[in-house]
């Protein structure tokens, strides 16, 4: 009876401890929150919450930069050491035996948003898989679905375009739903030149084809400014004040801010990620495809926790 914790000691809440390391990782409340698939408000209260058990914060706000305190510097190695152990344990009784290749697809966007959380995850529980990444447009990607090349993809569609919905031809199942919304630099002038400089992605990718369904709705003129596969290259000419763009309403954060109707903007809708697996796939897909319903299932369950999401810049 010696080796039992004291009576009374609070125990540590497993999904703050993940909370806390992402945080610790990414440096920021906001992409912490979707490597956990919790909001940023969400993720705030969860430290909120730890910080008031432990009695002392375990993080520093400078700025804009998040750093972790001489407590959150101690408290970080026991975290991720209770993460591993509770990983291994789950895994040791909920996960079968499962060994091969995935063959997964994914938007280049995805690459940084959803994937590390979710193969890392599923890299702790599935050993014996081995995951082998294509990054490209969502067309491409569903095309090589269907042909047999990919195991698995991730793709987007527009919320709103009849032609091409999971149901239909067995596009594939949706597995998250959010708001696209235009975004620009804080205190910038681009939203108000005429035409409005738009930077997109190829052609091919729905939330280029939302916004512009967009823009001639509303009969707002535009000139495509500048166009990159990667949003990386879009987020270039934001910063810089040269144009604006689509973008996930989850990922804004400063100096980016959301451009609503304020400024004279159309709402552009919502879009869908849909999961999509080919017919002929093995086991090692049906265990990632059961792993990336999951996680985006716990994604969705954040959101709606508040109803403020897709408001907020940052």
């Amino acid at each position: 009876m010696e080796n039992m914790p004291a009576k009374g000691v609070p125990l540590l809440d497993l999904d703050i401890v993940r909370t806390f390391v992402a945080i610790a990782e990414t440096g920021s409340f906001t992409r912490a929150a979707a490597m956990v698939f919790r909001t940023p408000s969400a993720v705030s209260m969860q430290i909120k919450r730890l910080e008031t058990m432990l009695g002392c914060p375990v993080f520093a706000r400078d700025g804009r930069t998040v750093r972790l305190t001489p407590e959150g510097e101690a408290l970080s190695g026991y975290a991720r050491r209770l993460l591993r152990i509770n990983e291994e344990a789950v895994g040791l009784f909920r996960a079968p035996h499962v060994e091969g290749i995935v063959r997964f697809g994914s938007p280049a966007d995805f690459g940084t948003r959803f994937l590390p959380a979710i193969l890392a995850r599923f890299a702790r529980s599935h050993p014996g898989v081995n995951v082998d990444v294509v990054i490209d447009g969502s067309p491409t990607l569903r095309e090589a679905v269907a042909r047999g090349q990919l195991d698995l993809t991730l793709t987007t569609v527009r919320a709103d375009d009849p032609v091409d919905q999971p149901g239909r031809d067995k596009a594939g199942r949706i597995v998250f739903t959010e708001p696209l919304a235009w975004v620009g630099l804080e205190g910038g002038i681009a939203y108000d030149r005429n035409p409005l400089p738009l930077a997109l992605s190829e052609n091919g990718c729905p939330w280029r084809a939302a916004a512009l369904a967009a823009l001639d709705a509303a009969g707002r003129g535009y000139r495509i400014a500048y166009s990159s596969f990667h949003s990386a290259g879009q987020e270039a000419a934001l910063l810089a004040d040269l144009a604006v763009a689509p973008f996930p309403a989850s990922v804004i954060e400063p100096p980016l801010q959301r451009l609503d109707e304020r400024f004279g903007l159309p709402e552009i809708g919502d879009y869908h990620i849909i999961l999509s697996k080919n017919a002929h796939a093995g086991p090692a897909a049906d265990a990632l495809a059961d792993h990336v319903i999951d996680a985006f299932r716990d994604l969705a369950a954040g959101r709606s926790q508040t109803p403020a999401l897709g408001v907020f810049a940052g």
